[in-house]
């Protein structure tokens, strides 16, 4: 598997503000020498899907504050169409799989999935939940350096199809709010708690700028049924343009950090590319 080096919109933000300073301190130098300014040169990236490289410096959200507090005005979402179904599969040709992870960040087990899938360079989602964003912004963080797509999750995790509309909106919107005050940027994708969609959420979700993600294989992972069985689940379910389910919080997910360290290897082995869907589907 050949490795992707693209970066991630946050250290696209990193290395546009050294430039800038590097561009700075050489025009100041030029006024004084022979009237010369420099100009900071920009590099643009291909958001696409693909492997991603472990990100050497360790992130903070000290190091994060002056971005998103001198960046630009927060920019109203696009309008997106409002479906009645969410997506169950990815897009592409090849032997093309996702791993997903819900509910978190989770001090106790993200960080573990989050090293098996940088050591075999594998990008997922994660679907993260607001309230636990707020006591574990470094794991948000260290998710967007490594390549991997956040998704908005709700912020307590209720089941809307029992929640009006107000209470949805506010759900959804403080959950984007303080993913985008973490690492500068809205989230494209959401996922409904429990899988119970409705109307509202479809609508509130476009409104937004998210796109709605289910999936298609359930690893149970959150019945705690034993590591050997979770495996089973990904290995038999695994096929092109799958979504695999599993879990980095909400419980003792012991067993899904286990799991992920053997069918990971496997599904590798057998030929399966592990990606993330484009910017938009």
């Amino acid at each position: 598997m050949q490795k992707d080096q693209l970066p991630t919109r946050r250290r696209m933000l990193l290395a546009g503000a050294a430039a800038l300073g590097a561009a700075g301190a050489a025009g100041a130098a030029g006024a004084l020498l022979a009237g010369g300014v420099g100009e900071a040169a920009r590099t643009t990236a291909d958001p696409v899907a693909g492997p991603q490289a472990r990100q050497a410096l360790k992130p903070s959200a000290f190091r994060l504050q002056p971005l998103t507090g001198y960046g630009p005005p927060r920019a109203a979402p696009r309008k997106l169409k409002v479906r009645k179904e969410p997506f169950v599969r990815i897009s592409g040709h090849g032997r093309r799989m996702m791993l997903t992870f819900d509910d978190g960040p989770n001090p106790n087990y993200t960080p573990h999935i989050l090293d098996t899938l940088a050591k075999y360079h594998v990008r997922a989602m994660f679907f993260v939940c607001g309230e636990c964003v707020v006591e574990n912004r470094e794991l948000l963080a260290r998710m967007a350096d490594e390549g991997h797509v956040v998704g908005n999750h709700t912020w307590t995790h209720p089941l809307l199809t029992t929640l009006g509309r107000r209470e949805i909106r506010s759900e959804m919107e403080r959950t984007s709010d303080v993913i985008e005050d973490t690492y500068g940027e809205r989230p494209q994708w959401f996922r409904a708690p429990y899988g119970a969609w409705n109307r509202a959420a479809f609508e509130l979700g476009a409104q937004m700028g998210m796109e709605p993600m289910a999936w298609t294989v359930d690893t149970t992972d959150w019945t705690v049924p034993g590591t050997d069985t979770i495996v089973e689940q990904v290995v038999q379910g695994a096929a092109p343009g799958v979504v695999v389910l599993s879990h980095d919080a909400g419980g003792d997910r012991s067993q899904s950090v286990r799991a992920i360290r053997e069918y990971l290897p496997y599904l590798l082995d057998s030929g399966y590319h592990l990606t993330v869907p484009p910017r938009r589907m």
